[in-house]
């Protein structure tokens, strides 16, 4: 009996069994391994599988990487010989795809004469450079309070609507315009207004051009949410590698990431671990935060929004999060209600750098000074509701006032929303940053009204 054969004529390693919705039961006459590839078509439909059990000598348990609609029993399978892999080129910069490399954005089909496997392995301790310095990124409560780190990982945690998507884009932004260097943008479980709105602010703001967005959407398969990560890394460290360049690798939302994991365990039949998460989470958010790191080549930093459900940050997916990162950005939505962006939270949010020997003596004790000053105004806040200003001390009432022109000109309007809200953007070099606290802390401005501070640049404006 003659084997089916697939268009490039490669022998068929078995058929499909089973179809549980994105779950297929394939059965072989020679196992592959686990993460390989396979492949099925049937008609004008087109499948791809990613192995994920072997459930005996016959038989494996492969996730279908797109939608299952049209698959049936005893369709051919064909294997692809290896990992799922996406085509490489330098082209790919200011282009839209999706997990495969395919162009989401009308444009040609990229013309690379390489492809790369997205199961890269991690940088060997001998090739790693470790973290060199702040990366400034012209955005005042950032660069002030939780520096971001060259070559590090920053986390942007917090709930719906409290603005983690627009501070993302304005670190794009910043990446190109201050530092020359390009951006990777992967989108996991996106919702497609977004991911729509996204490239055309991009494309708005002149950056598009040094910038490279992958998105897996909210309304695809658990499998290409789950390896979306996996292949903008790829191409992550490619720019990096090959083109040696500067990378600020960006993931919105590494929690959409965990959840696909989860129902991707689910499906598989495993047993839920801790509030319903799959008992493989730490693994899988290790498994994608030890690829992200730079060597002599070129620096990858990375930028992560994190979806906090509930507000709850004891949840176990943010904090296995949590483990990997050098800055911790966290915004508030009590910030956000008070109109203070961006939403911010300067006392719970910190960075790992933040200490006199990579900062430096002026910009450490700047810090803590207005740490210290938020700090005593949010502890005072409840005896000011209720008592009024006038009952506090002279040197407290002192503090308080300082404290809201500081809290007023931590705000920023951004590039990315100047066509939304009529203000203009800005960019704030860390040295003004620090400077203008300085002149706030030492009560050269106690006579200017609180309104003059909101939404501005630097003190001069």
């Amino acid at each position: 009996m003659n084997r089916p054969r697939s268009a490039n004529g490669q022998d068929a390693i078995g058929t499909i069994a089973e179809v549980h919705g994105p779950v297929v039961v394939v059965a072989c006459r020679q196992l592959p391994p686990l993460r390989q590839a396979l492949s099925a078509s049937n008609g004008g439909g087109r499948w791809v599988f990613e192995v994920h059990q072997h459930l005996d000598e016959q038989h494996v348990r492969a996730i279908a990487l797109g939608n299952s609609a049209g698959l049936r029993r005893g369709i051919a399978v064909y294997d692809s010989g290896g990992p799922l892999s996406i085509p490489a080129t330098p082209g790919c910069l200011g282009r839209m795809l999706d997990l495969f490399g395919t162009p989401l954005d009308e444009g040609p089909a990229l013309d690379a004469d390489e492809r790369l496997p997205i199961h890269g392995r991690p940088v060997a301790l001998h090739e790693a450079q470790g973290v060199a310095g702040v990366l400034e990124t012209g955005i005042k409560v950032i660069d002030l309070l939780c520096p971001f780190v060259r070559g590090g990982k920053t986390g942007l945690f917090g709930g719906a609507g409290v603005g983690k998507t627009v501070l993302v884009m304005e670190f794009m932004h910043a990446i190109a315009a201050i530092h020359r260097g390009v951006s990777v943008f992967a989108g996991v479980g996106e919702r497609i207004r977004e991911a729509h709105e996204l490239w055309h602010e991009m494309q708005a703001a002149e950056v598009m051009s040094q910038t490279l967005m992958v998105f897996g959407q909210m309304d695809e398969s658990p499998g290409v949410r789950f390896r979306v990560a996996l292949s903008a890394l790829t191409y992550a460290e490619y720019l990096r590698d090959r083109l040696r360049k500067e990378v600020l690798f960006v993931v919105d939302n590494v929690f959409r990431f965990v959840q696909a994991g989860s129902e991707i365990s689910s499906l598989l039949g495993r047993m839920p671990a801790t509030v319903g998460y799959q008992p493989t989470l730490s693994t899988e958010v290790a498994e994608l935060q030890d690829r992200i790191s730079s060597t002599r080549a070129g620096a990858v930093t990375s930028v992560q929004a994190v979806y906090v459900p509930a507000d709850d940050m004891s949840d176990p997916a943010v904090n296995a999060i949590l483990g990997h990162l050098d800055t911790t950005v966290i915004l508030s939505r009590a910030q956000a209600a008070r109109g203070i962006y961006p939403a911010v939270d300067p006392l719970r949010s910190g960075s790992k750098q933040l200490d006199r020997h990579t900062v430096g003596e002026r910009h450490y004790a700047v810090a803590e000074s207005v740490r210290e000053h938020l700090a005593r105004y949010r502890e005072l806040e409840d005896i000011i509701a209720m008592l009024g200003l006038a009952e506090l001390s002279d040197k407290d009432r002192q503090i308080v006032m300082r404290a809201r022109k500081l809290q007023r000109y931590l705000t920023q309007p951004f590039w990315v929303t100047a066509a939304h809200t009529g203000m203009a953007g800005t960019s704030v070099p860390l040295e003004r940053t620090l400077g203008d606290c300085e002149a706030i802390l030492q009560g050269r401005c106690d006579a200017w009204p609180e309104e003059r501070f909101y939404m501005r640049g630097v003190l001069d404006d």
